[in-house]
């Protein structure tokens, strides 16, 4: 068995100027882009997910838009796997699942955006479906939450929903602690 990067939702729209930009994008992007260096050094599988939005109202990821276009940081290359979905769980009516069977994929790095939304949702997806999973807690990005009109600062966003997924559903570290075990 295997691994493979999973890359959910590193679109235009979560970066400056796009429909609903993210706390830190761009730096996780950058740091994306060297896990991708290194899956595609040792030629280990990566998967590309692309949200669309199907909503009626949608205010982002709209339909033949610059903001569904992949970032250029993660832009993927013609042997590397792309997959649409239309929900925060990146299982759910896609072929991941299959396609990651059909890979021999057992053992998944997540990393992308939005931490509280797509990111956690995949995770506890795949770890229900058998997958073990390391989440890259300096690959991904979220925002500024608003509940009950208290706004919760994006960091505080982050160390919530990375501390909730530690140790059950995935195995939280930096890219660089990644990095060091497999090189």
């Amino acid at each position: 068995m295997s691994v493979g990067l999973l890359i959910v939702d590193v679109q235009k729209d979560y970066f400056p100027g796009g429909k609903m930009q993210l706390v830190g994008s761009v730096e996780a992007s950058e740091k994306i882009k060297n896990v991708i260096k290194i899956f595609r050094n040792n030629l280990k599988p990566i998967i590309h997910i692309k949200h669309i939005s199907i909503r009626e109202n949608a205010s982002f990821f709209i339909p033949n838009t610059v903001g569904i276009e992949f970032h250029e940081n993660v832009n993927p290359i013609k042997t590397e796997t792309i997959i649409q979905k239309h929900y925060p769980n990146s299982f759910r009516d896609t072929n991941l699942d299959k396609i990651c069977k059909e890979n021999e994929i057992d053992r998944l790095v997540i990393v992308g955006m939005m931490t509280h939304m797509c990111i956690d949702t995949t995770t506890r997806a795949a770890y229900d479906l058998g997958y073990k999973c390391i989440v890259l807690e300096d690959c991904c990005a979220t925002k500024d939450l608003r509940y009950k009109n208290r706004i919760i600062k994006s960091k505080d966003v982050q160390a919530s929903f990375l501390a909730a997924i530690d140790g059950t559903f995935a195995r939280v570290i930096s890219s660089e602690e990644y990095l060091k075990e497999e090189t």
